[in-house]
């Protein structure tokens, strides 16, 4: 099961942004929720699977202005971590991939001023193809049954953050 949900309409919490930030919980975190109850029984009635479960670098290190997606992408990892630990009986795999900044359309939703658009734009002028990331998916699914890749972090060489 590969949950790659996401959402970032990214703003200073002082704009009290609730609409967004519902909206992120709602898809970065009950998305991947919601799939996990779907695949979970059947993965543990064949006693075999893998989750693959996307968060983000920002789940790992907050920028100011992206509080909100950095909770959930953080939420995702222990989320991950939790599930890990659960179905080990079950000889069921979870992987965490958490990447920087990766050429999508995800930034397309940030409706702020100049100074998060700035620095969004900023973040992403050294951003990976999306092909890269799929490599990084198939190398956590190409282990052998024994073998469970627990958590990728990558980015861009160049990226700072």
């Amino acid at each position: 099961m590969f949950n790659n949900a996401g959402l970032m309409p990214s703003s200073p919490l002082e704009r009290l942004k609730v609409d967004d930030w519902d909206r992120m919980i709602d898809v970065n975190l009950k998305g991947v929720l919601y799939r996990i109850a779907a695949a979970l029984p059947h993965m543990q009635r064949q006693k075999s699977g893998h989750f693959i479960n996307v968060s983000s670098m920002a789940g790992h290190k907050v920028h100011g202005g992206g509080a909100v997606y950095a909770a959930t992408k953080h939420a995702v990892c222990a989320l991950s971590e939790g599930l890990r630990q659960e179905v080990k009986p079950y000889n069921i795999r979870t992987t965490i991939i958490s990447s920087g900044a990766v050429a999508t359309e995800l930034t397309e939703r940030v409706t702020e001023p100049v100074d998060i658009a700035a620095y969004m734009k900023q973040v992403y002028e050294s951003a990976i193809p999306a092909d890269s990331f799929a490599r990084a998916a198939a190398y956590a699914v190409s282990q052998p049954d024994d073998v469970d890749i627990n958590q990728i972090l990558f980015r861009a060489t160049a990226q700072t953050f």
